[in-house]
């Protein structure tokens, strides 16, 4: 069964505490930089939390935009890469990655109109026991390499596994990425748009939903929705 893996972000709940970004670090091995690649704009993180302001009922609030990868329908990202390291997964409808065969051009993260892929400058090593904490669904990338969010793939293989060997479809729920289990007020929402029934179906019938730079036409499966205006809020 094929799938259209969706993910929803409630900017009305999200509250930028960053616990996402942490989540998706420890899930996904991400190397942490430091305080001076950090600087020089060398972050690894997969999903960043953008912080705007503005001014509702003569106060000025913030409002925060959790920004993982948009997973494009139409990915601009895709069409660039000379090795077809980056290509477009017709059985869960993500744009994946095969990171042993990127060759590091970075011709994808400058077609990215999102700035949500991220360079591997270096081999980073953890230490003993730090080796302990890594994740062994997933390998550790080395230098030269682009990595992005990838909706926790890891995650959704195991899903389907365990519905398989059942003999049943994947429940809806059942899959959840790293960001979306770990969001203490719930702004994370995942599923599958191929099931009608599921969470984000019906929420992509909200009249808040909007996608980033829709205009662009990259169809993009992250989609948002918009903060409730109101007093006191």
């Amino acid at each position: 069964m094929k799938h259209r893996w969706a993910m929803v972000i409630d900017m009305d709940r999200c509250t930028g505490c960053g616990a996402c970004v942490v989540a998706c670090v420890a899930e996904n091995n991400t190397a942490v930089v430091g305080e001076e690649m950090a600087a020089q704009g060398r972050l690894m993180q997969w999903i960043r939390v953008v912080r705007y302001w503005r001014v509702e009922h003569g106060e000025t609030r913030a409002v925060f935009v959790p920004t993982p990868c948009m997973q494009c329908e139409n990915a601009p990202c895709e069409i660039v890469c000379p090795v077809y390291a980056t290509y477009h997964d017709e059985d869960d409808n993500l744009n994946a990655m095969v990171y042993n065969r990127c060759i590091g051009t970075r011709y994808c993260a400058n077609n990215c109109p999102y700035s949500v892929r991220v360079f591997n400058w270096f081999d980073y090593k953890w230490e003993k026991p730090l080796d302990e904490q890594l994740n062994p669904d997933l390998t550790t990338r080395s230098r030269g390499v682009m990595e992005k969010c990838t909706y926790c793939i890891q995650r959704i293989r195991r899903g389907k596994e365990t519905a398989l060997k059942e003999g049943r479809p994947v429940r809806d729920g059942e899959v959840l990425p790293a960001c979306a289990q770990t969001c203490p007020p719930g702004a994370i929402l995942f599923g599958d748009l191929n099931d009608p029934e599921s969470a984000v179906s019906r929420i992509m019938k909200d009249l808040r939903r909007f996608r980033l730079m829709e205009h662009l036409g990259t169809e993009p499966r992250t989609v948002y929705l918009k903060r409730m205006r109101g007093p006191g809020r």
